[in-house]
């Protein structure tokens, strides 16, 4: 059966929708469902989560701005992803779950087979919060680890916080994508995460965006990506207080890496292949060349329907995910 995606952003739900995203998250016929900032009652977010816990199809969820608003919506979706056994990416952009929430959706979170991305930006998050997504890093049995994580807007995590992820980033993880846009690191932390980003084999991209950074993070990065070989491409350091020629400096150095590589793989013939490109495809801004745009931590998406075989567009202004 051919899947679609349900898209609906600030809106009041009507029962005739909700109806409409149960009905196609049962019948395994949506792959993409967001209801990104919306309005709907405690009794149909409920129904929507068995939707979820029912689904076979479905591979993305966004919930952001708020849609997961109290405890106990949150212990109703923590409910449903335990059921789930499809979904590979979660965003929660926005939601005031605090660490309680955290803790309520880890057991799901940690056990789900297939989840690889998850956005957790704005959610008033702490080091408790932190010390469990670190858990979510390594692969582990039937789960493969996250792939792409973003925790901007989290400025109640302290130094110490942030430390024991940059630890957990380079020991153990397979993340491709971090997202630490917009929280109050410092160059202490940068330091960490450079030496993160050296021990790592995967990690590719890294926003630093208005961090709190100065010219002494950015020429720690600039020696590593000199001196050391990395998988990082794209390291974002804007909103810094950083001169742009160091930026540039360090934005030519990664390009020039990358195009080595390849030169180097096509010489040797096609016995050995340039650098493998991963067949992760990473959903975040930043990841994706962040779509030239950057106002907001979150994502927007376009309000439409699709179901089946028909598509009902619902929004004029209609932006790309």
């Amino acid at each position: 059966m051919l899947t679609g995606s349900i898209q609906i952003t600030g809106e009041a739900l009507s029962g005739a929708e909700i109806k409409d995203i149960c009905d196609s998250l049962k019948e395994s016929s949506v792959r993409l469902l967001s209801v990104r900032g919306c309005q709907l009652s405690d009794r149909d977010f409920g129904r929507v989560c068995r939707g979820v816990a029912e689904s076979h199809s479905l591979a993305q969820l966004n919930l952001n701005l708020g849609v997961v608003s109290t405890i106990g919506r949150t212990k109703q979706l923590a409910e449903a992803l335990k059921a789930n056994r499809s979904l590979q990416t979660l965003f929660l952009h926005g939601s005031p779950l605090l660490d309680a929430g955290l803790v309520t959706l880890n057991g799901a979170l940690s056990t789900h087979p297939s989840l690889v991305s998850l956005d957790l930006g704005d959610c008033m998050l702490g080091d408790e919060a932190v010390r469990l997504i670190c858990g979510l890093f390594p692969p582990d049995g039937a789960k493969s680890g996250l792939k792409e994580l973003t925790l901007s807007a989290n400025p109640a995590v302290s130094t110490q916080g942030w430390a024991r992820l940059a630890i957990a980033v380079a020991h153990s993880s397979q993340l491709r994508v971090l997202n630490l846009d917009y929280n109050p690191l410092g160059d202490h932390i940068a330091g960490m995460l450079a030496v993160s980003v050296a021990s790592s084999r995967t990690l590719e991209v890294l926003d630093l965006e208005g961090t709190g950074l100065t010219n002494q993070s950015a020429q720690v990065f600039l020696d590593m990506v000199e001196n050391y070989p990395t998988s990082l491409r794209v390291l974002v350091l804007a909103e810094n207080d950083i001169s742009p020629e160091l930026q540039q400096q360090i934005s030519d150095l990664l390009s020039e890496g990358e195009e080595e590589e390849d030169k180097d793989g096509e010489a040797r013939g096609s016995s050995v292949t340039p650098r493998e490109k991963p067949a992760w495809v990473p959903h975040s801004i930043t990841a994706s060349k962040r779509l030239e745009q950057k106002g907001s931590t979150e994502m927007d998406i376009t309000r439409a329907l699709f179901r089946r075989d028909h598509f009902y567009l619902r929004n004029r202004n209609m932006n790309c995910l």
